[in-house]
């Protein structure tokens, strides 16, 4: 049918857009205030740039991306995730040639071809941060802040912030073979997915959700039990810098993200009180993503803030969003010649600044005022044949109930002063 949205997907409807444009003015003015700056990138990219960048192993890369070819037969990717994107603009514009640390923000929709779930669809919009040119452990810290500052901001203070270091490549080699030591003898008590992780990417294998596998998954070696001193000492100030931002963290060595980027410092931020899909906010530090994108060695740092979820958790807790903008005036017109002149004066208004709006079906005088109040405007601006004989208006305050006539000319002196009252 026609008429049907794709599985996965959600229409927002005009009463819905005012949540939404809510979220995002948070999103610029805290991003402001912390001295990020708005990228955007396109909705697809060549899929190399994902394969590479996000790993082959990945269940994103196997399972979950939109893969389609472009008339010039080009294997071409919708965007499943926003870091590779974003290093890649980093990356070919040059940016890294210009002041560092290049701390950036976007507001965008992701496309993963996965089961659709609360607060997750196969479209998805995400806030995401992305820091490029430091490596410093506080720019990581940073990060979780302001995670923990924005989302503070509507209330959600049940958080949990979960961190982990995935240390370097250096130091992953050694935990590699112990993962697969550790996991070998059982094999043939692991889930599918598990078995192909075991032999791609063992790692993997503590991001298992499948209840037979996580209890072997609980007992596994830690990660940070093997990091070298470089890697322990960041992870060591990380905590330190946390601390400084009286952030309380619990340290989860099952945490590893679901990409292959990742290095050093790995966290969650998950909200208590929504059950099993509690986790609100994720990312790290990926200091290799710039040299399989074919670039130098550029270190980096991020995370991901799915908007769908959020705005479930907050429509659950009762948010008070802010009331849709509504119009201040809504022009209520009687016969023919009344309409054009309210025509004419909609026009004046609107170009004086004030939202309004005005009847186009023909109803009735009586019909025309319910639908001014079902617009919920401020003022009606009555306007006959008679007030327009006369160069008056009737000034009708809808939230008051009172109304008086006016010289038409001193509409919008009226206006404005009830502006400032």
């Amino acid at each position: 049918m026609l008429t049907r949205r794709p599985r996965g997907t959600a229409d927002v409807l005009p009463d819905e857009v005012a949540k939404w444009q809510h979220l995002e003015q948070k999103i610029r003015e805290i991003c402001t205030e912390y001295g990020y700056q708005e990228i955007r990138t396109p909705v697809f990219e060549h899929t190399e740039l994902f394969q590479r960048g996000l790993g082959e192993g990945t269940d994103i890369v196997e399972k979950e991306m939109y893969v389609f070819k472009d008339r010039g037969g080009r294997s071409l990717t919708l965007r499943p995730e926003g870091t590779a994107a974003a290093a890649r603009a980093y990356l070919e514009n040059n940016l890294y040639a210009g002041p560092q640390p290049t701390k950036l923000y976007y507001v965008e929709p992701l496309f993963r071809y996965e089961r659709p779930q609360a607060g997750r669809l196969r479209q998805h919009t995400q806030f995401g941060i992305e820091v490029f040119g430091t490596q410093h452990p506080a720019v990581d810290a940073e990060i979780i802040g302001l995670a923990v500052d924005f989302l503070g901001r509507f209330g959600l203070d049940n958080l949990q912030v979960r961190i982990n270091s995935l240390g370097c490549p250096g130091c992953r080699s050694g935990y590699r073979e112990r993962l697969l030591e550790y996991f070998r003898p059982h094999l043939d008590q692991l889930c599918p997915d598990c078995l192909r992780r075991f032999e791609k990417n063992p790692l993997r294998l503590l991001d298992c959700k499948v209840e037979e596998c996580r209890r072997w998954v609980s007992e596994a070696p830690s990660m940070l039990d093997f990091l070298c001193e470089e890697c322990g000492v960041h992870f060591e100030h990380l905590r330190g810098y946390l601390e400084i931002l009286n952030i309380k963290y619990e340290i989860d060595p099952g945490i590893v993200r679901g990409l292959d980027y990742y290095t050093k410092t790995v966290f969650e931020i998950k909200y208590q009180d929504l059950g099993a899909q509690d986790t609100v906010c994720g990312g790290g530090r990926y200091d290799g993503l710039m040299e399989e994108c074919g670039g130098p060695r550029i270190p980096a740092s991020g995370f991901g803030l799915g908007l769908e979820r959020l705005l479930h958790t907050l429509e659950k807790e009762g948010y008070a969003f802010p009331e849709p903008v509504r119009p201040w005036v809504y022009l209520v017109t009687a016969g023919e010649k009344a309409f054009a002149g309210g025509f004419r004066l909609l026009a004046e208004l609107r170009r004086e600044g004030f939202p309004s709006d005005m009847d186009y079906l023909g109803r009735s005088l009586r019909s025309q005022m319910k639908q001014a109040h079902k617009a919920r405007a401020r003022y009606a601006v009555i306007l006959g044949e008679e007030e327009l004989a006369r160069g008056t208006v009737t000034l009708r305050d809808l939230d008051r109930g009172e109304q008086r006539e006016i010289p038409a000319r001193e509409l919008i002196t009226e206006l404005r002063k009830s502006g400032d009252s």
